[in-house]
């Protein structure tokens, strides 16, 4: 597991007033240099995420609309929100998976950038309006995994691309609804949570991330 979705959805208008001006900005994805540069740039670790990304690859090249929930195989995007300053990251709680895992999802019909869609479910599901890439908008992990078949739904797969996000304003989280309860956690006390969940391996990379503090600016 480890992938995150939602059934639920809200009108466009009001979706949109959640947003961090960083999502506006978002470009398309799976057409043009921004699908090219992932497919061709995004460096997988071990081969678990090799494989992964492969199939990804092969996943995008081959369907008009990789984000379509009907495939077997489809693509979601989640983010890992951190508070740099003091070395946190914030869990939600999904009732459904029965799980404490990173914020994210589904695309919206017509959505196509995963960038924009994460920032999107992000904001939405944290409250926090200062979202931003962090410490970039590249892609920080690729996972596919299975989910149990439910609410209708048969079983699949989600391929996730995981981002990192950061907030200036950690007391500003708003969980979305009681049954989604976040919690902002050291790194040891959100892997003591997630236990072997593939999300131990975000936070791996998160950590070292974190360890090194803030970029150094080019004189």
């Amino acid at each position: 597991m480890g992938c995150v979705w939602r059934m639920e959805s809200r009108p466009a208008r009001d979706r949109r007033r959640l947003l961090p001006a960083a999502v506006i900005r978002a470009g398309p994805w799976h057409h043009g240099p921004v699908k090219s540069r992932w497919i061709a740039g995004y460096d997988a670790q071990g081969e678990t995420e090799t494989a992964d990304v492969e199939r990804m690859r092969r996943l995008a090249a081959s369907e008009p609309d990789p984000w379509l929930r009907t495939l077997p195989l489809h693509f979601t995007a989640s983010a890992l929100v951190v508070h740099p300053d003091s070395g946190r990251v914030l869990l939600r709680w999904h009732q459904r998976q029965r799980r404490w895992l990173q914020v994210g999802g589904h695309g919206d019909q017509g959505e196509t950038d995963p960038l924009r869609i994460a920032l999107r479910e992000a904001a939405e599901e944290t409250g926090l309006p200062d979202l931003r890439p962090w410490p970039d908008a590249a892609v920080r992990h690729a996972v596919i995994c299975a989910v149990a078949p439910g609410k209708g739904e048969p079983a699949h797969e989600h391929a996730d691309l995981r981002y990192f996000m950061a907030t200036r304003d950690p007391g500003a989280v708003r969980p979305e609804h009681p049954q989604a309860p976040l919690r902002w956690l050291t790194i040891d006390g959100a892997r003591a949570l997630v236990g072997a969940n593939n999300l131990r391996q975000t936070l791996d990379r998160a950590e070292l991330l974190l360890a090194a503090g803030p970029p150094r600016r080019r004189p």
